[in-house]
């Protein structure tokens, strides 16, 4: 049930390009959508939190829940529209999903969960292959040290979430975490988020992004994750970039590479690997 739950993610994860691209296609600027994303998901789990009695936490734990909100989704969000302006769109997504070896370095430091011989070999191939996915999508990679930076601060605070929420699933339930975090990275990303009317396609596109992608991908994820070690959740949530090459494929005719293709093979291996038993 780990697994599924952790592939039920990934495929609503992988919901987030098409969604946010009819977001844009609406006028809406990146932060923009992501801050109505963070709002929006914020009062889904509040209500789901008030409605199941989960809102009270102990007072030594409150400064975790905004420490949250700032790494693992505001500066998360914040670091990789950086890195897709300074080094395009390819090099930003193969630097983002360097998340699984800085989850298995944290985890090692933090958990004490030393990642295994077939760890490490799912962690390889899913850099390799996320790799070959980023430079097969055809777009203009510019190789720079800001790039370089805001690429790896991506994958680490997305790591985050992995490592926090092992260390904490244990108190509190899914929707008691974000609905203490999700308000602090809507008010982090505020300042630069641009304001109008809506299109009712922006809206729904933002609904859906916001239900499903969010609220209900982090349910199914951290369900996943209280079954799973934090690297092979990790390496299993992966397979994201690949639900996302197909979807693009169905719904807008995007086509990769050869290269592109094989590095989507080698994400599937690296899941088939971390799952096996």
């Amino acid at each position: 049930m780990g697994y599924f739950y952790v592939l039920l993610a990934a495929f609503l994860w992988g919901l987030i390009g098409p969604l946010s691209r009819m977001a844009f296609q609406e006028g809406l600027t990146p932060l923009t959508v992501a801050f109505y994303r963070a709002l929006l998901s914020w009062i889904f789990f509040l209500a789901h939190a008030a409605r199941t009695g989960g809102l009270r936490v102990a007072p030594r734990d409150l400064p975790v829940f905004p420490l949250f909100g700032l790494l693992g989704v505001a500066l998360f969000y914040g670091a990789y529209q950086l890195a897709v302006l300074y080094g395009g769109a390819a090099l930003a997504s193969v630097l983002l999903y360097t998340a699984p070896a800085w989850v298995a370095l944290l985890s090692w430091a933090f958990l004490r969960e030393p990642p295994t011989a077939r760890s490490w070999g799912a962690v390889a191939l899913t850099l390799l292959g996320v790799g070959l996915l980023g430079l097969g999508g055809g777009s203009e990679v510019r190789f720079g040290v800001r790039a370089f930076l805001f690429g790896l601060a991506s994958g680490f605070f997305y790591a985050l979430h992995y490592l926090l929420g092992k260390l904490y699933l244990g108190r509190y339930a899914t929707p008691t975490f974000f609905a203490y975090a999700l308000p602090v990275a809507a008010l982090a990303l505020a300042p630069w988020a641009e304001f109008g009317p809506l299109t009712p396609r922006a809206l729904g596109a933002l609904l859906a992004l916001s239900l499903f992608s969010t609220y209900g991908a982090y349910l199914a994820f951290y369900a996943g994750l209280r079954r799973l070690p934090a690297t092979v959740a990790s390496v299993v949530a992966t397979l994201e970039p690949v639900v996302a090459v197909v979807l693009a494929y169905l719904l807008f005719g995007e086509v990769l590479s050869p290269l592109g293709y094989f590095g989507a093979l080698l994400v599937i291996l690296a899941v088939l690997l971390a799952v096996r038993r």
